[in-house]
């Protein structure tokens, strides 16, 4: 098998995030329910895992990160708790439907109002519709790193910048993003990041959650067993546990540590490097097959994805000949972004999507590249 679905979820794991897992698996209980040696484990864990993922992600300080099951779980509870009843929100056509069901659901039940920045048919954002969008003054801007389709970055710290100078509130999806380039939350001027741990993190399924800058307050998004001031009617309103109602996913933060370990160990300049220059031997072959052509791209960077159009061939076909005939993972279909399948124009057929990780290989990019040119040929 060769894994080329990175951008969904990192099939290979390290050694490290497997035997994290494991042994959390047999020896612990309930973090922040009980004293003795089991619950203990699972604490200590959790500790390590809000430690790395504040010092990797650039978080103000630990207590400012929170863990949910996943980036959609985050950005359900950063935007239900920011966004007011009867307010404005701004995205893009980028976004993930993580980001823009959430918004259209304040739409529909508290009477909020969503605005779209445009992306252009080439993948990059209409930074002068945005600003313009701005002048509306939203209470929150929420948008997407990294799109999911396309691999187009989107610059992050001007985004944050105009949207502060408008009075927003500013959310960043970092999903795509954390894990295959370096990230700072300070230097990005994002209020708050949000990200899973189940794709380039290397983490399990079932791990993700926030960055809080240390002036913004986030409203509970669900209320229940905290460990700590169990007599209160409602949940507590600090930081972390505001958004951490229940048993925390322990056996999971544990692999998510580990894989953020062997990021830091690597080096995350290191893994970005490899896997852009992974990325560029993709889409440099691809460039040069006839009847294939790259969808997207057209912002200033590019990350770890590669999104392609097979001419006279439906996106889930090509897909499933790479699947089944060559043992090639990819993803076609909307990718859950059906307003950027709409602005790329490729809202009927779809694409095939590519994503990379530094632990792919050159081998297995020629490989992708020679299957893609026979059934280009094919066609």
């Amino acid at each position: 098998m060769i894994y080329l679905d990175n951008a969904a979820t990192t099939m290979k794991k390290p050694p490290e995030v497997v035997e994290a897992v494991s042994r959390a698996l047999c020896s612990f209980g309930g973090p922040g329910r009980g004293v003795h040696e089991a619950s203990l484990a699972a604490s200590e864990a959790l500790y390590d895992a809000r430690m790395r993922t504040a010092e990797f992600l650039g978080a103000p300080d630990a207590s400012r990160v929170a863990f949910a099951a996943n980036a959609t779980a985050a950005l359900n509870a950063a935007i239900a708790g920011t966004l007011p009843a009867h307010g404005r929100a701004l995205t893009t056509a980028a976004s993930h439907n993580s980001v823009l069901r959430p918004l259209f659901k304040a739409r529909d039940e508290r009477g909020c109002a969503v605005d779209v920045a445009p992306i252009r048919p080439d993948g990059s954002l209409d930074m002068r519709e945005y600003e313009r969008l701005l002048g509306l003054n939203p209470d929150v801007v929420a948008v997407t790193h990294v799109s999911n389709v396309t691999g187009d970055v989107y610059d992050a710290a001007a985004m944050a910048r105009l949207a502060h100078d408008a009075g927003a509130l500013f959310i960043l999806d970092i999903a795509q993003s954390a894990g295959v380039m370096p990230l700072d939350h300070a230097a990005l001027g994002a209020d708050i990041m949000c990200f899973t741990g189940h794709k380039s993190l290397l983490g399990p399924q079932g791990t993700g959650g926030l960055c809080v800058a240390r002036d913004i307050e986030v409203a509970p998004y669900s209320e229940g067993g905290s460990g700590v001031h169990s007599f209160d009617e409602r949940h507590p309103r600090f930081m972390p546990d505001a958004l951490e109602a229940g048993t925390a996913n322990a056996h999971g933060l544990a692999g998510l540590a580990a894989g953020i370990a062997y990021l830091q160990d690597k080096g995350i300049d290191a893994v970005a490097g490899e896997v852009s220059r992974l990325c560029a031997r993709f889409l440099d072959g691809v460039r040069a097959i006839p009847g294939v052509r790259v969808v997207g791209g057209g912002s200033d960077a590019r990350c770890a994805i590669a999104a392609i159009d097979v001419d006279g061939m439906e996106a889930a076909e090509a897909s499933m000949r790479l699947s089944m005939e060559y043992g090639i993972c990819t993803r076609a279909g909307a990718h859950c972004a059906p307003l950027m399948h709409k602005a790329l124009g490729t809202q009927d057929g779809g694409v095939v999507r590519f994503s990379f990780s530094h632990l792919n290989t050159d081998e297995e990019i020629d490989a992708a590249l020679e299957a893609l040119e026979t059934i280009a040929s094919e066609r």
